[in-house]
């Protein structure tokens, strides 16, 4: 029985997510919440130019109501969880939030201000740890230990080295999401193939309340891709990709498994280094070019391939590297139960 509200989580998140759209896209074009198409990506996206932005409102409402409403019922009506393991749901929720709101910030700044970069490196960076470290303060508030899950080792206590690892790899992951949004239904895709993933993981293991938070966020972005697989009525904005990059993290580390993000996350740390050999392959050569265009779902792009191919075998991709997850905890479950 417990798990229905994983099923219930799902359902609802994606319905609220779906329906959710009827009104949000019309309000933001009412408001002139349109996305700016800088002129650095491909030519042909200039079509895109006005299509509503942070329409990651879609699943952060739905994600966020049903899985607190759902996980909360669980923990009423299922097997009880420990205080530590519940404190890190809700923080964990918590911090998507925040970073939902360092995005919609960033793209106010864009729309509102008509400062096409919004808020600068230097601000986002700073943001983004301070929502880190105040998530990493609340779970030792709670009593967390330092300890992640390394496979085929076991539990690895860090010591005073998982705090600033811990930060540095939040915000890494955050913003390796935040690159992969940059054609219709990739970064919704691939974050919903990743949640479902981490819904079997978590079931399995016995954290029930971490498969419903799963849940709840496959659901929303399978809500929301409703409206923007291609052609795309709208865009998430980074109101949307920054919340996705949080509620990532809070599923790994709410399992202590925050490494399982290498392989289930592939394809977000491969944009992200696209991006950073690139840049660093341009200086070094004085102007030469590793890839056609990064982040490398652009390089696909410019090689010919459709947006729907690239998501197709985008989220091909993270299906394949997170069976291996599950098959790798399968074999080597760190815990089983609460």
């Amino acid at each position: 029985m417990t798990g229905i509200w994983t099923i219930i989580a799902a359902v609802a998140s994606f319905g609220i997510a779906a329906a959710l759209g009827i009104w949000l896209i019309p309000f933001l074009r009412k408001i002139h919440f349109g996305q700016t198409i800088l002129d650095d990506g491909p030519k042909w996206h200039k079509g895109k130019q006005g299509t509503p932005t942070m329409g990651g409102f879609m699943f952060i409402i739905s994600s966020v109501v049903v899985g607190v409403v759902c996980v909360l019922l669980y923990h009423i009506t299922g097997t009880p969880e420990t205080t530590v393991l519940s404190a890190k749901i809700y923080a964990g929720i918590f911090m998507a939030v925040a970073y939902g709101a360092v995005g919609f910030i960033d793209d106010y700044i864009k729309v509102v201000k008509k400062r096409n970069l919004g808020l600068t490196a230097i601000q986002k960076l700073i943001l983004q740890f301070g929502v880190a470290i105040a998530y990493l303060v609340t779970l030792a508030c709670f009593g967390d230990t330092t300890s992640t899950y390394i496979p085929f080792v076991g539990m690895v206590d860090l010591g005073i080295f998982y705090y600033p690892l811990s930060a540095i790899f939040i915000v890494g992951i955050v913003n390796a999401v935040n690159l992969t949004d940059g054609i219709d239904g990739l970064n919704g895709s691939v974050t919903f193939f990743g949640s479902i993933f981490f819904m079997l993981i978590a079931s399995f293991l016995g954290r029930m309340g971490v498969s419903v938070m799963s849940a709840a966020l496959a659901g929303g972005c399978l809500g929301f891709l409703v409206w923007n697989f291609h052609p795309a009525k709208v865009f998430m904005g980074d109101t949307g990709s920054l919340f996705l990059g949080g509620f990532m993290c809070a599923i790994a580390f709410a399992l202590d498994m925050p490494i399982l993000l290498i392989l289930i996350g592939l394809v977000y740390i491969c944009e992200m280094f696209s991006v950073i050999l690139q840049v660093t392959y341009f200086k070094l050569t004085h102007g030469k070019r590793l890839f056609k265009m990064s982040p490398i779902h652009h390089h696909f792009e410019m090689c010919g391939w459709s947006e729907v191919k690239i998501v197709v075998m985008f989220s091909i991709f993270t299906s394949i590297c997170s069976a291996l997850a599950l098959i790798m905890i399968i074999m080597n479950p760190p815990y089983v139960g609460i």
